[in-house]
């Protein structure tokens, strides 16, 4: 089955600043045990995270509602990886085909001795799909700076 066509206008754009340098915040991006630490809106908890960080690589991530709820997988594949400046890969949450495939570019840039990226999330199929993504991206970063 596949989902609906995606919107130009249901890309998501979000830019924040870290007060760490890029390179250990992409690799708190991209290594496995770092991923469990931050990865997943307030509430939500990371018990699993497959790496293959290299163009045609996949990842894998588990996620659960806590306390206690059913762990479900996003997934995807590297399309670029170049560290520690950019990362490009596919999304796809596992056993939902309404959302498709999108995809999400991941600038890591030098602000002093801070880091400000700049995410891109497109090819949602709806406006609601975005802001629902941007929900969970906004959490998230929450959770990421607050490790850093």
């Amino acid at each position: 089955m596949v989902g609906p066509k995606p919107s130009r206008e249901a890309t998501l754009h979000l830019t924040r600043t870290f007060a760490a340098p890029r390179e250990k915040v992409f690799r708190v991006w991209t290594d496995p045990e770092e991923l469990k630490k931050w990865w997943g809106p307030e509430g939500y908890a990371t018990p699993t995270a497959e790496v293959d960080l290299r163009v045609g690589g996949k990842y894998r991530l588990g996620m659960m509602k806590l306390p206690k709820g059913e762990i479900f997988y996003l997934s995807g594949t590297y399309r670029e990886v170049r560290p520690p400046e950019r990362l490009v890969y596919t999304w796809v949450w596992e056993g939902s085909q309404e959302l498709g495939e999108t995809l999400v570019t991941v600038e890591f840039r030098a602000q002093g001795r801070g880091t400000e990226i700049h995410i891109t999330h497109e090819l949602f199929p709806t406006a609601k799909a975005r802001e629902d993504h941007e929900k969970g991206w906004s959490s998230c970063l929450d959770r990421l700076a607050r490790i850093l």
